[in-house]
């Protein structure tokens, strides 16, 4: 079932959308942005956005969301959009900017698109997620990489351990660690940590069956023997985890690392960024490599920001916005904050570190590495994805929870979306 796929609530919103459009106040020439970047390395990432945009004379009214998670950011749309005070723009990723499309709540952007050449300029895989009916909805500004371990090099090399490739490996290097008084891996319960932790290891089972589970929906692929092991590692490996396993922020988990508490941390390449900021440096301080087992393939999501089209007569400052998330200065600037790759083709490596490099490399090796992420929005519908989230979570949080169990509701949910998508 697609979220916002409903005649009442298109009607609703159309009927907001229009009162917005009347009220706002003629002649501003400032933009409110609603994002959920908090950390201090997404703050300094959008600091920089900000002061570009200032420089053509068009302000950044930030909008950001308390709960810093993008669940967060889209009950908060909808109700601003339903109390008639939408911002002019807002970050949307992936499936998400198709939904509100659909709505005719979001500027086309084809005209800066033309302009810009965006055609060649972007990154094949990133364009298409872009755009809705022949139609270019957003701006993209960086491509993450999901499936990344980091480790603290000290600690690895104190004790003489390899950085590990396979879960069985990492198993014994966990082993060690915690025998040495570390723990081997950072972790919060947080619903979306687990489940991104978890489509990495799926993942590590084969692309194949990852994209038959989330991007498909093939009800079938969930009693894929793979898919019980994949659940089955997923408990065995929160004995590595500390005790208790509680529930925090990433930026707070990437601190265990910062301050030696902790050994690895498997997590998107925006805790590369966060790392950077509290004072590591790559490659002498910590290292990033393909979380075990998953070397082959970059699961991915893209960064973007859309422009509602809740006030026609700022149009002209959405669009410079716009044009500015594609100049190749605010690329390069940008990622190397946020700890993403840019999204041109032609990018270059200048400013790129060594993971940043390896990421930019895989990516564009072909459509076989590219794996679009459940969790991040770029694979399957919001309420898809979030009914996938919350067994998955109960599964981590409650021993008692069957794996078996856990595949037939997880099945449940793809023979449902299947026939409504």
């Amino acid at each position: 079932m697609k979220q916002f796929n409903h005649n009442t609530l298109r009607k609703a919103l159309a009927a907001v959308c229009l009162a917005a459009c009347a009220t706002a106040t003629a002649g501003t020439q400032s933009l409110q942005v609603l994002h959920w970047w908090k950390s201090a390395s997404e703050r300094k990432a959008v600091d920089l956005i900000a002061q570009r945009l200032g420089e053509q004379d068009v302000g950044w009214h930030d909008g950001v969301v308390p709960s810093g998670s993008g669940v967060g950011a889209g009950i908060v749309l909808r109700s601003r959009m339903l109390a008639k005070d939408a911002p002019e723009v807002a970050q949307l990723n992936g499936i998400v900017i198709r939904d509100w499309a659909q709505l005719n709540l979001l500027q086309e952007l084809d005209a800066v698109a033309i302009a810009g050449n965006w055609n060649k300029l972007l990154l094949p895989a990133v364009a298409s997620t872009i755009e809705y009916d022949g139609h270019v909805y957003a701006a993209p500004l960086g491509v993450h990489r999901i499936n990344t371990l980091f480790y603290n090099r000290k600690l690895l090399q104190r004790l003489n351990l390899p950085v590990p490739a396979t879960w069985p490996e990492f198993e014994r290097v966990a082993a060690r660690l915690q025998q040495a008084g570390i723990v081997p891996l950072a972790q919060s319960s947080e619903p979306w940590q687990v489940a991104t932790l978890f489509e990495t290891i799926v993942l590590a089972e084969g692309a194949d069956l990852y994209r038959n589970l989330f991007r498909q929906r093939d009800a079938a692929a969930y009693a894929d023997p793979r898919l019980a092991r994949a659940l089955g590692r997923l408990r065995a490996i929160k004995r590595w985890m500390g005790s208790p396993i509680r529930e925090r922020k990433w930026d707070d988990s990437v601190r265990e690392l910062v301050g030696n508490r902790a050994a690895m941390m498997v997590m998107g390449d925006w805790a590369k960024g966060e790392l950077v900021t509290q004072g590591m440096a790559v490659e002498r301080d910590f290292g990033c490599a393909a979380a075990p087992g998953t070397e082959r393939y970059h699961l991915f999501n893209v960064d973007t920001l859309s422009m509602l089209g809740t006030h026609p007569e700022l149009r002209a400052a959405q669009e410079k916005l716009a044009a500015l998330v594609l100049t190749p200065s605010l690329q390069v600037d940008y990622n190397a904050i946020k700890g993403s790759i840019p999204v041109l083709r032609n990018a270059g490596h200048m400013k790129m570190d060594a993971c940043a490099r390896a990421s930019w490399k895989l990516f564009n090796s072909g459509a076989e590495a590219q794996v679009l992420s459940l969790v991040h929005r770029m694979s399957t519908d919001e309420t898809v994805r979030d009914a996938i989230v919350a067994e998955v979570h109960r599964y981590f949080l409650d021993d008692s929870v069957t794996a078996a169990d856990t595949q037939r509701r997880l099945a449940a949910i793809a023979r449902t979306s299947t026939k409504t998508r």
